[in-house]
């Protein structure tokens, strides 16, 4: 059907689209592109004010190290600057703020979707405008208790930050994948014996798998490319990714630093693209179906 459509489409209609697309994809994938090629050379090579075919070429970097790339920067950021203590740091805000949001964010998404009564659309309001405020509002208002009970500065007040943060996303978001599924689902299991929650654990959620794992995803980039949140609750040896980059950004007099940060981003750029791309089709299918009304 597709490709009929497309012979009956003007030739130059045709190489309009095309031409767009490969646009839209250098212009998407250079900069990414040109930063990977870049980590792997010096600073006076990638940053040259004399000529960018340096950056190519690696003039400098042939110079400094006897060959025309390099891997100081990620030896620098990942050892000497101890980055790889800021990447686990990642991993547990990001698993913990995934996990947590979506167990409640699936518990409280299914009480809504089936509940009849007028204050479960209130709720999602409340969530709605929770959610609208920017984050460095919220920020604010925790950092007094924090310091009080002397909890600042450690991964479990960051968590605790970023799933309130981010749970109005998720209830919203399941709520409306829970509306997809049919009600009918869940009383045929409770008529063949079932509980409510075992129709919800055995009947409903591998129907919602697809859309629990779109939301997880989402949830996952929350935490994992968070910056406002972690930069002021975390102390300098509870860093996570985003702020170690960013430190090391701003003390851009020291040699070697702006290309740990360039080594750094690639680092942490690298496993959000394996990431969506192991999980593209269970995305789609997610974000389709809670489109759907079943």
């Amino acid at each position: 059907m597709s490709e009929a459509m497309a012979h009956k489409r003007p030739a130059l209609l045709n190489t309009f689209i095309y031409g767009f697309i490969v646009l839209w994809v250098i212009l998407a994938a250079v900069p990414f592109l040109w930063t990977v090629w870049g980590s792997f050379k010096v600073e006076a090579d990638f940053f040259s004010r004399e000529s960018w075919w340096n950056a190519i070429f690696g003039t400098a970097t042939i110079r400094e190290t006897g060959a025309a790339f390099t891997g100081d920067g990620y030896y620098g950021a990942w050892i000497t600057r101890d980055f790889w203590k800021a990447a686990f740091n990642t991993i547990i805000v990001t698993i913990c703020v995934t996990t947590i949001s979506l167990t409640l964010g699936t518990l409280g998404g299914y009480a809504l979707a089936r509940s009849g009564k007028n204050y479960a659309f209130w709720i999602l309001i409340a969530a709605l405008v929770f959610r609208a405020m920017p984050h460095i509002t919220l920020v604010s208002g925790y950092l007094l208790p924090f310091f009080q009970l002397n909890i600042w500065g450690v991964l479990p007040t960051s968590i605790i930050v970023l799933v309130a943060i981010n749970q109005p996303f998720t209830l919203w978001m399941l709520h409306s994948f829970f509306l997809s599924i049919p009600k009918d689902l869940d009383e045929s299991a409770m008529v063949d014996g079932c509980t409510r929650f075992q129709a919800f654990r055995l009947v409903i959620m591998p129907v919602m798998w697809p859309g629990v794992v779109t939301t997880g995803l989402f949830s996952f980039l929350l935490g994992y490319n968070d910056f406002a949140v972690t930069a002021m609750l975390l102390s300098a040896e509870n860093q996570t990714m985003v702020p170690k980059i960013s430190s090391f950004l701003g003390s851009i007099q020291e040699t070697g630093n702006v290309m740990f940060a360039v080594a750094a981003v690639v680092s942490a750029t690298v496993p959000l693209f394996i990431l969506v791309l192991f999980f593209q089709r269970q995305i789609v299918s997610g974000l389709t179906a809670g489109a759907v009304k079943g």
